[in-house]
């Protein structure tokens, strides 16, 4: 009987209920009762899907994971590693309303995790994953420290994230995405194949 009186709300209709309060007052307010009244389902719904608080953080955090990491393997390399480096970096940058929103709601799971070990697990394989892939394209064309340069410019990244959706005035999108193609320029000097746009960044 309970299966089917909540059969109409989804673990993932929650979670973005959760992603829409945690990107205006961070997951200090995601609460089971918010989470429910934003999704407009009652509190039983969302302890039907979720055991606890923290079963939920981590489905949303996953959730949110899923999405970007798909959004990054759908990029399609031109063969210009310092395009392509800056087609996949831009999307953690809140250069835009959605970006920005997602941009805060990772700010929020990445203060949780710090206390939380399931989130901290999460949140550590995934920087892994773009990590390596940001190694591999600095692999290959020959990049000197490629694995810490591609650290670098990860950390360079999620450090303007977060100035700028705490300071949105002194980080627009347009000064963002130069300070992107800059770093960029830096992270491809000395590789052996370096291309001609990238050239231009560094000068």
């Amino acid at each position: 009987m309970r299966e089917r009186r909540y059969s109409s709300t989804s673990p993932e209709h929650l979670a973005a209920a959760l992603f829409d309060v945690a990107a205006e007052s961070g997951l200090e307010g995601a609460s089971v009762r918010e989470v429910a009244k934003r999704a407009g389902v009652s509190i039983g719904a969302v302890q039907h899907h979720f055991s606890t608080k923290d079963e939920m953080f981590a489905f949303a955090l996953r959730t949110l994971v899923d999405t970007l990491l798909t959004r990054l393997a759908e990029i399609d390399r031109g063969g210009d590693p310092a395009e392509d480096l800056f087609a996949a970096m831009s999307q953690l940058l809140p250069l835009d309303e959605s970006r920005s929103r997602e941009a805060h709601v990772r700010a929020a799971f990445a203060v949780r995790a710090a206390t939380s070990p399931s989130l901290a697990e999460i949140r550590r394989t995934t920087l892994f994953t773009i990590r390596t892939g940001l190694s591999a394209v600095l692999i290959g064309i020959g990049t000197p420290e490629a694995e810490t340069r591609a650290a670098l410019l990860l950390a360079t990244v999620d450090g303007l994230a977060l100035e700028a959706i705490g300071s949105p005035d002194l980080y627009p999108a347009e000064y963002l995405e130069h300070a992107l193609n800059v770093q960029i320029g830096m992270t491809l000097l000395g590789a052996d194949v370096v291309p001609s746009s990238s050239i231009e960044l560094a000068s």
